[in-house]
């Protein structure tokens, strides 16, 4: 897998805008047409008091879901929470946990925004760019868009409408919750995401891999972990060349 170096990390809010507007119009949607047998799911957490950040990441099968490989990192962010801008925030110390996969994902799962987002271009389709990979946006909370007429059993789904654009899906993954809202990232259509997405939410509303790697983090920031793996943002593909992307 090709890790694209595509601009700094070391930018200010306004620098992060400029580089999300370059970028977005690269997002490719489109279906996937050879087969996905490993899908891996993505999360951060953060500590509540300094800037110490947890990345995980946890591959299964597919559709088994059956859990095959782990990994994590812990590190610093120096760049500030801010809504529509978290891509620059999660995705350096994400890339430094992907590199260390030996089981490379068909498609990844990130707990945040694809193409349903203020410029197109949430974590999910930045992270596609970057690692030239398929990868879906699969978010608790909506943060554009409207939609209507969401059924109440599990598998309803209604369009996410944004700028006269159908950007993504609000989906219900289980009967009596809350929607999760699903818009693809890159290299994959919104029909197929909404489909895949569904085959990973058998039980819970969160589709598993991103569960798993939620509980992993969320364990890890709780103290249950041994000595973390060194952490340093990636520079260039040729500094991790080697580590398996």
């Amino acid at each position: 897998m090709d890790l694209k170096e595509l601009h700094p990390w070391n930018v200010t809010p306004k620098e992060a805008l400029e580089i999300q507007r370059q970028l977005q119009p690269r997002i490719i949607l489109r279906p996937r047409r050879k087969p996905v047998r490993f899908v891996a799911g993505t999360d951060v957490s953060s500590c509540l008091t300094d800037d110490t950040v947890w990345a995980g990441v946890v591959v299964v099968t597919y559709p088994a879901l059956e859990p095959v490989e782990e990994r994590w990192v812990r590190g610093k962010t120096s760049f500030p929470y801010i809504p529509g801008l978290l891509s620059f925030r999660e995705i350096p110390i994400l890339l430094s946990a992907l590199t260390q996969l030996k089981i490379i994902p068909d498609l990844i799962l990130c707990d945040g925004q694809g193409i349903a987002h203020p410029r197109g271009m949430g974590l999910a389709a930045h992270l596609g760019l970057l690692v030239n990979r398929p990868t879906i946006g699969c978010a608790k909370s909506r943060l554009v868009g409207t939609y209507s007429g969401l059924g109440k059993n599990k598998g309803a789904s209604a369009e996410l409408l944004y700028g006269g654009k159908v950007v993504g899906v609000a989906a219900r993954t289980r009967q009596g919750t809350n929607p999760i809202f699903i818009s693809p990232g890159h290299q994959i259509s919104l029909k197929q995401s909404l489909r895949i997405v569904l085959a990973c939410c058998p039980r819970y509303r969160v589709p598993e891999p991103i569960r798993m790697a939620h509980l992993l983090v969320n364990r890890l920031r709780a103290g249950n972990h041994s000595e973390p793996a060194p952490f340093s943002p990636p520079l260039s593909s040729a500094a991790l060349s080697g580590c398996g992307l």
